[in-house]
């Protein structure tokens, strides 16, 4: 599966929670690269690199000026693009295991074109709804409802338990 993700309108001070769970929803369901525009955020962008460093993968995070000519160019590559909102058809009746596919999350206002350019506007459930949750169940969706097993290069390791934390660390 060939997701990315793209998080529209990023404001550092009231978004970086969200846009940073975005991604870390992302990395965790298998996606292996975010974009994001509105105000560029070093901090985030450095705090989903140690994460990666920490716990593996290969995730990584480009910041965009202008995603009207990125996904314009996505698209004449052959790319689709899913727009997540809560007036889309509902995520279960739409198209599964898309190759080359671009989520757009959207951030404060989302542009009508977006709308317009997007293959699917798709919806978790017809209310108002956490950008987050719908990333996550649309990615858990697109997966075939499975999990990644191991992510490389991982420096650390949650060990699953029932009660307390087990973070197990990589010997040099």
């Amino acid at each position: 599966m060939a997701v990315s993700v793209l998080r529209l309108g990023h404001r550092i001070y009231r978004d970086q929670r969200i846009t940073t769970h975005v991604f870390l929803t992302a990395r965790a369901l298998g996606v292996k690269e975010g974009f994001y525009t509105g105000q560029r955020d070093t901090s985030m962008e450095e705090s989903i690199g140690h994460i990666c460093k920490d716990f593996g993968g290969s995730f990584k995070i480009t910041y965009l000026e202008n995603w009207k000519s990125f996904l314009q160019k996505w698209k004449s590559g052959g790319g689709r693009i899913a727009h997540l909102t809560v007036y889309g058809l509902p995520f279960k009746k739409t198209p599964k295991r898309r190759d080359r596919l671009m989520v757009v999350v959207g951030g404060e206002k989302v542009p009508p074109e977006i709308y317009q350019m997007a293959d699917w506007n798709v919806a978790v459930g017809s209310q108002p709804h956490s950008e987050v949750a719908a990333l996550g169940l649309f990615l858990y969706e697109q997966n075939g409802r499975k999990l990644p097993e191991k992510f490389v290069k991982a420096r650390l390791r949650v060990v699953p338990q029932e009660r307390g934390k087990k973070v197990l660390e990589k010997a040099p």
